[in-house]
């Protein structure tokens, strides 16, 4: 097989315990020569999912579940964080102090730093907070907002984390927003097939997907939003088929306004299939 580099560190935060777009994401992340994982951490998810209390460890727990599937060499620990969003006041969690540490560590190594959240900001918040000179030593790869940001899952989650987040001017930023991040869409009847064909890892993932616990008023349609994958296009792959609108250049700020999911969907169930192979 053709040998792919390094070419960025991630850190990967998520709520891992809701949509489980989500573990695609990290399994697609995990399987990626491209990047190199030194953190996940998990937040909390939002009440749709239901009571708030013990989701972020949940959540890790998913995470840590699924890379142990995998059974990939020298992963990165999984850390929880709040169950509450965003308060303004410091909150030294597992998660915020993984992300203080993780970029710490990556400032001084020969590749960027990419923090790639798809979930709400708050853990992101929490680190911000807690070590302000962190700011500039990486890059948020968000997937959230919107045009109207109240209507959009991941910033109504904790708008407050979003806002302190966002109005960082020492910050580059790389967005993603739903307007994007949903051009990201598979038909259910292709992640049920190409998931049950993919090994431990796809049957895994799958066995998430069929067991996912939403409200009554939440009704399945033929086509399922992996739109937590969006941020493959800066990291495991490269964005040269994607399209972004630049309004800052000290910090980067970039908002994609188109992705490959093509390219994205394509080169996931690609990995899953080889590395099931391959074990």
């Amino acid at each position: 097989m053709i040998n792919v580099g390094p070419r960025c560190r991630i850190i990967l935060d998520n709520d891992w315990a809701g949509d489980p777009d989500g573990l695609i994401g990290l399994a697609h992340h995990a399987l990626s020569p491209a990047n190199r994982i030194i953190a996940v951490t998990s937040s909390l998810t939002n009440p749709m999912f239901g009571p708030p209390d013990g989701m972020a460890r949940e959540g890790a727990d998913l995470a840590e579940d699924l890379l142990r599937v995998l059974k990939l060499p020298d992963l990165a620990p999984v850390h929880a964080g709040s169950d509450a969003p965003f308060t303004g006041q410091p909150r030294n969690t597992a998660a915020a102090q993984a992300i203080v540490d993780a970029v710490r560590a990556g400032a001084i190594a020969d590749m960027p730093t990419v923090l790639v959240c798809a979930g709400p900001l708050t853990n992101v918040a929490d680190a911000l907070l807690l070590e302000p000179d962190i700011a500039a030593s990486f890059t948020l790869a968000w997937v959230g907002g919107a045009a109207a940001n109240e209507d959009e899952y991941n910033y109504h989650t904790d708008p407050a984390a979003a806002r302190f987040v966002l109005d960082n001017q020492q910050l580059a930023v790389w967005q993603f927003p739903m307007e994007t991040y949903r051009q990201v869409v598979i038909s259910v009847a292709q992640l049920d097939y190409s998931l049950r064909n993919a090994g431990a890892g796809g049957a895994w993932l799958w066995e998430r997907f069929n067991s996912l616990k939403v409200p009554d008023f939440v009704k399945f349609g033929p086509l399922w939003c992996l739109g937590d994958s969006a941020p493959l296009v800066v990291t495991g792959l490269d964005d040269v088929t994607s399209r972004f609108e630049e309004t800052g250049s000290s910090p980067s700020r970039r908002t994609y306004t188109s992705v490959d999911s093509r390219l994205i969907i394509a080169d996931f169930f690609a990995r899953l299939q080889l590395h099931s192979h391959a074990g």
